[in-house]
């Protein structure tokens, strides 16, 4: 019988559009892009859509991401990148557009103890909707 580790990317991403094959390592170093650290990173790609905070959650740096990007043989997680990545943008838009469309409620507490509710659209996050580009970023460090 053969013995699975839990944590490998193939079963962190299975059955996802995501799932890659790891970049092989330079060197085996506890505190670097790991098979699993990479899947994570991924993960938190698609989640957050920023790659300096998908990095960061992995205990990583930005500048290092792009640096494992370029490295031979970093082809097939380049793509699973690009996606989640785009997914991760998506996600973010839909969270914007409906606190622009179903808005935000504000609850404070005035002097007196007496409490004012108001709600409303977030214009903010609408004009940074609508600043967004529509079509698909590649991940370059020209975009970031």
């Amino acid at each position: 019988m053969e013995r699975t580790n839990p944590s490998s990317p193939s079963l962190l991403l299975a059955d996802s559009c995501l799932a890659f094959n790891p970049v092989p390592g330079q060197r085996q170093r506890a505190d670097g892009w790991t098979p699993e650290t990479q899947a994570c990173f991924i993960r938190a790609l698609e989640a957050m859509g920023s790659v300096g905070q998908a990095a960061k959650v992995v205990g990583m740096g930005r500048r290092s991401a792009y640096r494992l990007r370029e490295r031979p043989g970093s082809d097939s997680f380049a793509a699973a990148w690009d996606s989640a990545l785009s997914m991760g943008r998506m996600r973010q838009f839909d969270y914007a557009m409906d606190r622009a469309l179903n808005g935000v409620t504000t609850v404070r507490i005035l002097r007196g103890g007496a409490i004012d509710v108001t709600g409303g659209p977030d214009m903010d996050v609408v004009r940074a909707a609508i600043r967004e580009d529509a079509a698909p970023l590649k991940a370059t460090k020209d975009t970031f």
